[in-house]
């Protein structure tokens, strides 16, 4: 019996309402709204998204700012429910998605590392037993007692990549978020997408606008294209096609 696929998004659509008017202040939205007098117009950020994505696969999704690229994954990742369609995901799933996300930036590392794994449902006993792996690997021990408010883009990237991958999930969603911090911390991060690949039980999900680092990653591509799937295969094939449009 074949095995069923990792991720299967199913004539998905998503549409946001979106203000016509530009509002002063909230008391103007309260009383615009207490009245019906709010104008929108509605935005199609997906059309009719459908793709399969296999156990163990590591799928880079490209494309344009705008085309939906992020709001799949938040849909993919449950954080967003799509306005038609479906999506079915088999397996633990570690979405890093946002920077910062999951963490209080008034506290230190070390206490957002025990915060966030809690939030992952992980218990205080095992995050002691992991808390030096996750330090180690994110390379922030002289850090670790500073409030996160006063950590770069990439410091934050480190400790939540860092955290995701402590174990191995069945489903991990990259986005953009090996675009920050310095070169060797990202070959750092590539070399451990690298090790959940050749285990063969994690499908990884990136999106990059690094064609190098898709390339690099990725054994099969989408593209999006203003929220419409445009072409969908082989990552070489698809990345090719991609740069040529461009």
């Amino acid at each position: 019996m074949a095995e069923l696929p990792a991720v299967e998004v199913k004539n998905v659509d998503m549409h946001f309402k979106m203000s016509k008017e530009r509002l002063q202040s909230l008391k103007e939205l309260f009383l615009k709204f207490v009245k019906r007098d709010l104008k929108y117009e509605n935005f199609v950020a997906l059309n009719n998204v459908s793709l399969t994505i296999e156990k163990g696969d590591v799928f880079g999704i490209v494309g344009l700012n705008g085309s939906g690229k992020s709001t799949l994954l938040k849909i993919i990742s449950g954080i967003l429910t799509p306005t038609h369609g479906e999506v079915v995901t088999r397996g633990v799933i570690a979405p890093l998605i946002e920077l910062g996300a999951g963490f209080d930036l008034e506290l230190t590392a070390r206490e957002n590392i025990y915060l966030n794994g809690s939030v992952l449902g992980f218990s205080k006993k095992y995050m002691d037993e992991h808390f030096q792996e996750i330090v180690d690997f994110s390379e922030m021990e002289g850090f670790l007692d500073t409030p996160m408010k006063n950590y770069s883009s990439g410091m934050i990237a480190r400790i939540g990549f860092a955290i995701a991958t402590m174990t191995v999930p069945d489903i991990l969603i990259v986005d953009e978020i090996l675009a920050v911090g310095d070169f060797k911390f990202q070959e750092k991060c590539e070399a451990r997408i690298n090790e959940m690949m050749n285990n063969g039980r994690t499908t990884v999900i990136v999106v990059s606008h690094s064609m190098g680092q898709i390339e690099r990653l990725c054994k099969h591509c989408a593209w999006l294209e203003h929220g419409n799937l445009k072409m969908v295969g082989d990552c070489d094939t698809v990345c090719e096609a991609y740069k040529s449009a461009y």
